[in-house]
């Protein structure tokens, strides 16, 4: 990689352009992520990706979404991210260190321990996360998990009968959730997962690692399904593994599609 350049990479289809800044910092606003975010003006992407210089890991990885806010972990970015270096190695993030490694032509990413307690979530007052006592429309009871990120699940029969477009930007909202949230609308046929994700910043997703990972989370503790259990969202299938009180192992593709100048060539 040379410093500054950036690549345009995607999960499943959630793209991300990553910058390197190990050599030579590129400063980043909430207004500038944005700007290089926007499908129509930018660049173009669900997040924006900075690798910056790590004192506890091989690599610090910040995250914007394309709404310019700055979030703590994603799935399908940290395999981009591995893939990228070429290479098993551990992430710093803001929600914690991730470690990943290459499996032939997967990656697979310790995602660490998820976390129950509302305080957690985090959630605005105490409550039973796992069947939180509240509904939005005709989805109501979910389960609440923090994978680095705050997610809540919602299962349902038909996870395409919902309309996520509508309900994901009220529920993100809300304030039970002071720190916004993940959506996850989610089915579980014959073992399988078929899952929507309404995304926090960045809105409906063809792939949301962290969603894959808190709603594989949610079915096995529930019983729903067994570990390990394969997640199919409308970009494809990322792989969940996780016992009680261990951490969350998800295995998935990650793409590479162009590297190209550095950014501030383009974006002053």
């Amino acid at each position: 990689m040379t410093a500054g350049e950036f690549h345009k990479m995607h999960g499943l289809g959630n793209d991300f352009v990553i910058i390197d800044c190990r050599t030579n910092s590129v400063p980043m606003t909430n207004s500038r992520a944005r700007a290089i975010a926007d499908r129509k003006t930018g660049i173009g992407c669900d997040q924006m990706i900075l690798l910056e210089n790590s004192n506890c890991a091989d690599v610090r990885m910040r995250i914007f979404n394309a709404d310019g806010s700055e979030v703590e972990s994603c799935g399908n970015a940290t395999r981009c991210v591995i893939a990228l270096m070429g290479r098993d190695c551990r992430i710093e993030t803001a929600g914690g260190i991730i470690s990943g490694k290459l499996d032939g032509n997967l990656i697979a990413v310790d995602m660490g321990m998820p976390r129950f307690d509302w305080q957690h979530i985090p959630l605005a007052f105490a409550m039973d996360s796992a069947a939180m006592p509240l509904a939005w429309e005709e989805l109501e009871t979910p389960m609440a998990v923090n994978v680095g990120n705050p997610h809540i699940i919602f299962f349902v029969p038909d996870a395409d009968m919902i309309d996520l477009a509508k309900l994901g930007p009220l529920i993100e909202v809300d304030p039970v959730f002071p720190q916004k949230v993940n959506v996850n609308i989610a089915s579980v046929h014959d073992g399988r997962i078929k899952l929507h994700v309404w995304e926090r910043g960045a809105g409906l997703t063809r792939a949301c690692g962290t969603g894959a990972c808190a709603t594989g989370v949610a079915a096995i503790r529930k019983g729903l399904t067994k570990s390990p259990v394969d997640v199919t969202l409308p970009g494809g299938t990322i792989n969940i593994a996780w016992q009680e009180g261990g951490s969350i192992i998800m295995k998935g593709p990650a793409a590479h599609v162009l590297t190209a100048p550095p950014i501030g060539m383009i974006f002053k």
